[in-house]
């Protein structure tokens, strides 16, 4: 009796699996893979942002991003658009929100993102656009913290889309 329970069991759990959809994700751009080359574009940070709640000045994102990019050995950073396979889009947004916490409702100011945009530099379409916040904190120094890793977040799931290896966070 437990053998064929046991043969049950298995032929339900084989047949509700085959019926799942397969959890199959959307194509990425082949043009994300294939990528040698890419120029970095400074879309530069809206004002308010330096030097608090972060130190340095706004064009801190686009040194740092260009570095550990630069650093990561996946592309060849070239001067020129014309001379590269993808053109990067870095910018830093404080976006517009409410000015205080509301306890009532649960909402707060909407924190400052990267969003870092790729395009396609023969079509001068955009093939991705990647989006990550920085978490907000009452200290510089953790304010800073959390740039840098929102800042490497942004560059990880660049590099993941375009099939290449990560970057160690700091």
């Amino acid at each position: 009796m437990k053998v064929h329970l046991a043969i049950l069991a298995l032929a339900l759990s084989t047949a509700a699996s085959a019926q799942q959809p397969s959890a199959s994700l959307p194509p990425v751009p082949p043009a994300l893979a294939a990528a040698k080359t890419v120029f970095l574009s400074n879309a530069g940070a809206d004002s308010g942002l330096f030097p608090q709640p972060f130190s340095g000045d706004t064009n801190r994102a686009y040194a740092e991003f260009y570095s550990a990019l630069q650093s990561s050995g996946a592309f060849r950073l070239v001067n020129d658009p014309a001379d590269a396979d993808l053109v990067l889009e870095l910018q830093l947004t404080a976006p517009y929100g409410p000015t205080n916490a509301n306890k009532q409702n649960g909402t707060a100011d909407p924190l400052p993102m990267f969003r870092l945009a790729v395009y396609d530099r023969k079509t001068h379409y955009a093939l991705w656009t990647i989006t990550q916040s920085v978490y907000f904190a009452f200290l510089q120094k953790t304010h800073d913290h959390n740039f840098d890793e929102a800042l490497t977040d942004v560059l990880n799931q660049f590099l993941s889309v375009a099939g290449k290896t990560p970057v160690p966070a700091h």
